[in-house]
């Protein structure tokens, strides 16, 4: 009887130390086993998985490349149904995309190529040239501005330090170049040149820029898109500014005023073919034809400012086409009204770029992303 009851007490304690050793062992799916689990009763350690940033690029849109020409000076009636003096753009306008209540922010020309490309027009209302100690008085709506408006901007430094979206997409490794049609040279900082001026260089005008000798190599003239544009790299975002003889606004250096419409209308069809027919174009890409204001009237919208008596001192309706590689497409957009800040804002939010300035205030809702896509 003893020895059974000896017996019986060993092989419980032999099972205990059993069932205790499987306990403190797990076995892995594989059939290997893992160290045994601490608990000191606290709850368990989540264990830590580093979240790896990964840049958005163009390779996940459909869109590789935008391209982006800005014309100057003309309402949406000189140029939409104007086939006469501006056929092909009206050949663009009718096969893809168009929105008809698209405005300048304001007047004169530099503060929308400001807008164009950071979203706020600085305060500004003059197309003096860049430079930290370069102050101007207002040359459009002077005598209907407020006098802080009018104080503000005469005082302002025409050397800007706010973002851009070429900030934007450098922090998102993108590229990006600017093509200035009679530039002459690469990062050329004078005022003008012939029919080359700087106020259609917004680039030039942020010390972001003008102050970084590798960003300044990406403005370049025009000459050098011919080479580029049969690249396979191509960069993200191209701008296009053609000179004063090609932008339909003219100057003395242009061998004639009359025409100026037609001229336009040749460079843009040039140009376009030649997109079209690049490994760009086959990759995914849109092309932007826009007009920074309109000599017409002084209308606007989205943000545009006001003046002393609450007036719009926006800068006229103007016309807004946007071509893709998707093929014909005819699409217009006339319910919604926009402007430069709107566009920038979509193409931010095409390539989820984040937002600045007046574009961090546009809804998605009210954005043109079905000129795009």
């Amino acid at each position: 009887m003893r020895c059974f009851r000896s017996f019986t007490m060993s092989l419980t304690i032999f099972m205990i130390f059993v069932l205790v050793s499987c306990g403190n062992t797990t076995v892995s799916p594989q059939g290997q086993s893992s160290p045994p689990a601490t608990n000191q009763g606290t709850a368990p350690a989540t264990q830590s998985t580093a979240t790896i940033q990964v840049p958005l690029t163009p390779q996940s849109t459909s869109l590789r490349h935008i391209f982006y020409i800005m014309m100057e000076n003309r309402s949406v009636n000189q140029i939409i149904g104007n086939t006469a003096d501006a056929p092909y753009l009206n050949q663009l306008a009718s096969t893809y995309g168009t929105a008809t209540r698209y405005y300048g922010v304001t007047r004169p020309s530099l503060p929308n190529y400001l807008a164009a490309i950071a979203g706020n027009f600085q305060g500004i209302w003059d197309d003096c040239p860049a430079g930290a100690a370069v102050t101007c008085p207002p040359a459009s709506f002077a005598s209907s501005l407020t006098q802080n408006q009018y104080n503000s901007a005469a005082s302002q430094p025409h050397l800007f330090n706010g973002q851009t979206i070429v900030d934007q997409l450098e922090a998102h490794q993108m590229t990006w170049q600017a093509y200035m049609q009679s530039l002459p040279t690469p990062g050329f900082t004078g005022a003008s040149a012939g029919p080359y001026a700087e106020k259609h260089d917004p680039f030039m005008y942020f010390s972001s820029i003008r102050n970084n000798p590798a960003r300044v190599q990406h403005i370049v003239p025009f000459t050098q898109f011919d080479q580029d544009i049969q690249s396979a790299n191509m960069p993200n975002f191209v701008w296009i500014t053609p000179d004063m003889c090609n932008d339909m606004h003219g100057t003395s250096s242009c061998s004639s005023s009359d025409g100026l419409i037609a001229q336009g209308d040749n460079f843009v069809h040039t140009t376009v073919q030649k997109i079209m027919g690049s490994p760009a174009w086959q990759q995914g890409a849109a092309i932007v034809i826009n007009w920074d204001e309109s000599d017409a009237d002084q209308s606007g919208c989205c943000q545009s400012p006001t003046g002393a008596d609450g007036s719009v001192l926006g800068g006229g309706n103007v016309p807004l086409i946007v071509v893709t590689s998707k093929g014909p497409r005819h699409i217009s957009l006339n319910d919604t009204s926009y402007n430069h800040y709107t566009l920038l804002a979509t193409i931010e939010h095409l390539w989820n770029l984040g937002c600045i300035a007046n574009t961090c205030s546009i809804n998605n809702s009210n954005l043109m992303t079905k000129l795009f896509t």
